[in-house]
């Protein structure tokens, strides 16, 4: 995931959609007040203006929607500039273009400033709190009766921090760079290509920021300096660490993926974390039971339209912006049947499965927040580090995880990232 693959799929897949759908030509409505700035690039100007506007108008819900909408995208801009500023190697090879963060169309730096450790925990509680602002704008949104329509592929951010927003950093054209697809045809989509936000995707957006801020407390949780120390430089283009000869000179082997296969190995070895800040862990459990509850909100508000306008995540009776997607009632009814059953994960009444032993025991995915101990990824696929959490129990309902795999058969990662 992108910082997460989420963002892959709150950013990129609607620029996806804007790229190749086919829009039918509809009345066009007033102009949200928030677009004229998501437009120019000059959100925090729009961030500065929406929030003025809110102080003379607090019961204008529409422009409140806007607002967290814009302040969720600066989130975006921010975490991105500052990914340009320490020089993030953006996909520069097969190992790193796979990971979440790495993969974020950064521009080169030519002069980019030394990633200490330090630095990059700051960028990750940086990120968390722009999430959190944004998500406490939206959550004040009461009102079922808002629309927010937006040339999504129009909007620009200004990803290298120089101060401008240009013609470059336009969503859809970064997008047709990433993808290599004609400029020309995507231009002309990107400026007919037109997103209808609802009520039902105030709550979807609510529960993508808790969901972001979730994995940005796992991560702060623990203490991951000797990963850094030893790895940093796959990801920087200049780091602070003990080992600076790790970028120099010949490598043992890369095979063709561009990334010493001992680097690989390193990665792999030093997944393994002590707890510095158990009470992140906390945090996070909070985040994603969230994320559950925004879902259901969501989808009660979905199901409950009647309307067929432009639609992002539509009900059965209606069509979605994106191209050759239905969504079905089989799919819906095994979604509504997944939350209740992830909600009682992790609430810890219902047990994730073992798979070591007997089969008798389950792992209280509760505990694994609320009682964290030292990470160590070769264990946890071994299984001695789920002992802590093993209990005899109710099990995870098979039937469910078979409905969702019937329901939505070879897409289900894909609709999960764009369900929420």
């Amino acid at each position: 995931m992108r910082m997460s693959k989420v963002v892959v799929s709150v950013v990129t897949i609607v620029m996806l959609a804007g790229a190749s759908a086919n829009v039918c030509a509809q009345a066009a409505p007033a102009e949200p007040l928030v677009e004229q700035y998501l437009r120019s690039g000059r959100l925090a100007d729009g961030e500065k203006a929406v929030a003025e506007h809110l102080k003379a108008h607090p019961n204008d819900d529409q422009a409140r929607f806007g607002l967290g909408t814009l302040q969720f995208l600066r989130g975006v801009e921010r975490l991105m500039q500052s990914l340009h500023t320490y020089g993030l190697r953006s996909g520069e090879n097969e190992f790193t273009e796979n990971l979440p963060f790495a993969r974020l169309p950064i521009p080169p730096n030519p002069n980019p400033k030394t990633m200490t450790y330090a630095a990059l925990r700051e960028i990750a509680m940086a990120w968390i709190k722009d999430l959190a602002a944004a998500e406490a704008t939206l959550a004040g949104v009461k009102s079922t009766d808002v629309l927010l329509p937006l040339k999504f592929g129009l909007i620009r951010m200004d990803f290298n921090a120089d101060g401008t927003a240009t013609d470059d950093e336009t969503l859809w054209k970064v997008f047709a760079q990433v993808q290599g697809a004609g400029a020309d045809d995507m231009a002309a989509q990107a400026e007919q290509f037109v997103i209808a936000f609802d009520a039902g995707d105030v709550q979807w957006l609510r529960g993508y920021c808790h969901l972001l801020m979730g994995l940005g407390e796992m991560m702060l949780a623990y203490d991951q300096h000797e990963l850094f120390n030893a790895t940093a430089h796959l990801f920087f283009q200049k780091v602070e660490t003990p080992f600076p000869y790790l970028s120099e000179g010949r490598k043992v082997a890369d095979f063709g993926m561009g990334v010493d296969i001992a680097d690989l190995i390193a990665f792999i070895h030093l997944l393994r974390f002590s707890v510095v800040e158990p009470q992140r862990m906390t945090a996070a459990h909070a985040h994603l039971a969230e994320v559950l509850r925004r879902s259901r909100a969501s989808w009660e508000l979905i199901l409950a339209e009647r309307d067929n306008d432009r639609e992002w995540i539509p009900n059965p009776k209606q069509q979605t912006v994106l191209p050759n997607v239905r969504v079905t009632d089989e799919m819906v009814q095994a979604w509504l049947q997944f939350l209740e059953e992830a909600e009682s994960l992790m609430a810890g009444k219902r047990l994730a499965p073992f798979w070591r032993g007997d089969g008798t025991r389950g792992v209280n995915l509760r505990r694994v927040f609320t009682e964290p101990t030292p990470f160590d990824l070769v264990l946890w696929v071994q299984g001695s580090a789920a002992a802590p959490y093993l209990e005899e129990g109710e099990l995870t309902r098979r039937q469910v995880w078979q409905d969702m795999a019937r329901a939505f058969g070879g897409n289900l990662f894909g609709f999960a990232a764009w369900f929420n």
